[in-house]
C-alpha cells in the first residue's frame, strides 16, 4: 500500500460518530482501511495509525468519540487503539480525554536523521534564511499534501505556525506546485481526480485547467510562485530538488509577507539563491 489512510478536513467530517453522513461524498477513514481486501494487509495496525494521526493539528486533548467521528472507526475499536497505545507509552489520559505523549516524536526522528535529504538540507535552509532574512523550507509530497521535512524560520508570516511535520494543500502552495508540476501525466490525473480544489483565500486557484496551465508554467520555468493563494499577506517561491535520476524528490522555499517583499523582488533576489541551494543539494543527494 503505497498511502495510508489520513484523517478528512473538518468540513468533511461524517455527522454521526462513527457513521459517514449521507451527504458525504467521500470514504472515511474506516471505509478507506475495510476497502483494502489484501490477506496480509493489517486492518488493526492501520486503525492504531490512524487514531494516532487523528491528533494531528489539534490543540487540544481528544476524546473517543471525536476520534472515532474524525475516522469513521467504531468507538470500540477506537478504545482499544487508544488503550494500547497509552500502555505503550504513546498516549496519556486524563479521564475521557486523550493526548499524545513525547515518546511519539521517537516515531519521526529515525525518518529525520538517517534520510539524506533531510540530514542534507538544514545546513542549506539555515545558510538560504541568513541570506534572505525569511523562513525557508524543505517538504516531499505526501498523500496529496506538502509535508515539511526540515525549516528553518527567520520570522513567522503565517497565521498557522509551521513546523517539520506540518502539512499543507499542495494545489495552494508554492512547495507543492513544483512537485505536481513534475509528476507523470497519469499521476498528475489521478491527483485531481481525487482532491477537491477549496479555495482558502479569494485569490486561490480552484480551476482545474486554469492549474494545469499554472503547473505547465512551472514545468517550463523552473520555479514556482504563489501569491495570496494560500493565505492573504503570505508570498512564496519554490523551486525543485532533483535526485541522482533527474526526479523531483522534494522542493525548497521562501516565504515572505507581501506588504514587505514584491513578486518581482522574489524572482529577482530570492530565486538565485533558491536555485543555486537546490543545485548543490541536488548534487549532494548523488
Amino acid at each position: 500500500m503505497n498511502n495510508l489512510p489520513k484523517v478528512l478536513p473538518q468540513d468533511e467530517l461524517p455527522d454521526d460518530a462513527g457513521e459517514p453522513s449521507a451527504a458525504s461524498a467521500e470514504p472515511t477513514i474506516a471505509q478507506q482501511i475495510d476497502a483494502l481486501a489484501d490477506p496480509s494487509f493489517m486492518t488493526s495496525l492501520a486503525r492504531g495509525i490512524a487514531v494516532l494521526r487523528a491528533f494531528s493539528d489539534s490543540r487540544k486533548p481528544q476524546t473517543i468519540a471525536n476520534i472515532s467521528q474524525k475516522t469513521g472507526i467504531p468507538r470500540a475499536a477506537v478504545r482499544r487503539c487508544l488503550y494500547t497505545l497509552q500502555q505503550l507509552g504513546y498516549v496519556d489520559a486524563e479521564l475521557n480525554n486523550f493526548s499524545l505523549r513525547p515518546k511519539v516524536l521517537t516515531l519521526g526522528y529515525s525518518y529525520l536523521s538517517s534520510t539524506p535529504l533531510t540530514v542534507s538540507s538544514q545546513p542549506y535552509l539555515n545558510n538560504i534564511s541568513r541570506t534572505l532574512g525569511e523562513s525557508s523550507s524543505l517538504a516531499v509530497l505526501e498523500d496529496d499534501e506538502v509535508l515539511y521535512v526540515a525549516r528553518a524560520a527567520a520570522s513567522r508570516v503565517m497565521s498557522v505556525a509551521l513546523n517539520t511535520g506540518s502539512r499543507l494543500p499542495a494545489y495552494c502552495t508554492s512547495l507543492g506546485r513544483c512537485m505536481l508540476a513534475h509528476l507523470p501525466p497519469a499521476e498528475l490525473d489521478a491527483y485531481f481526480a481525487r482532491v477537491k480544489l477549496r479555495p482558502m483565500t479569494a485569490r486561490t486557484v480552484t480551476s482545474q485547467a486554469r492549474l494545469r496551465d499554472i503547473l505547465a508554467g512551472v514545468r517550463e520555468h523552473g520555479y514556482a510562485v504563489i501569491d495570496e493563494e494560500l493565505e492573504l499577506g503570505l508570498r512564496s517561491i519554490a523551486v525543485p530538488v532533483r535526485g541522482a535520476s533527474g526526479a523531483v524528490l522534494a522542493a525548497l522555499n521562501v516565504g515572505a509577507q507581501a506588504a514587505r517583499v514584491s513578486i518581482e523582488q522574489m524572482e529577482r533576489e530570492f530565486l538565485p539563491v533558491l536555485q543555486r541551494s537546490a543545485g548543490e543539494l541536488s548534487v549532494l543527494l548523488r
